[in-house]
């Protein structure tokens, strides 16, 4: 199994993504969850070129203490499907940009799951990342109080950059 980012701590969510070349993307979301002091795990696996390993990984995350995963990929981007079909926990699909269509066919594979196996699907890219990382986050907060403040913190901090760089544009 796939070494946790805070090996002190059980992870609680999952990070897959079909690619190693996906990392420096889905880095973004192992950063936001460390950010608010989540720890997870990340690891590589193919829908197409390593279906078991796949399997595994969604068929053992509940019993590995997992409570959310995030799964990003590029093309054809069925890993996030593949992992929703084979787990109860919530899934979010991030798609990334990886072929000629510039991350619109993974937006389109990852948002046109049939019924029953839902995906939530985030933006294309990092921005995609992040916000995976905080829903993830926000499913964890409704049964975790400390979560639930640091998210609200971060809010708090988002809207006081926003009146500061108000404050700038109107002083010219």
């Amino acid at each position: 199994m796939p070494k946790t980012a805070d090996d002190d701590k059980k992870p609680r969510v999952g990070i897959y993504l079909g690619s190693s070349s996906d990392a420096p993307v889905m880095e973004e979301a192992r950063k936001t969850l460390r950010e608010l002091g989540i720890a997870c795990e990340m690891a590589v696996a193919s829908a197409h070129r390593s279906p078991e390993r796949a399997h595994k990984l969604a068929t053992t995350a509940e019993e590995r203490g997992l409570e959310v995963l995030i799964v990003g990929a590029g093309g054809a981007a069925h890993l996030a499907g593949a992992m929703a079909a084979n787990s109860i926990l919530p899934v979010i699909g991030v798609p990334l940009e990886s072929s000629a269509l510039k991350g619109f066919d993974a937006l389109l594979a990852t948002v046109q799951m049939p019924g029953g196996i839902p995906v939530a699907t985030m933006a294309i890219g990092k921005a995609g990342a992040k916000n995976a990382a905080i829903l993830a986050a926000q499913i964890i907060a409704r049964k975790d109080a400390g979560l639930a403040a640091r998210l609200r913190q971060q809010k708090k901090a988002m809207a006081a950059g926003v009146e500061e760089s108000s404050r700038e544009v109107e002083a010219g």
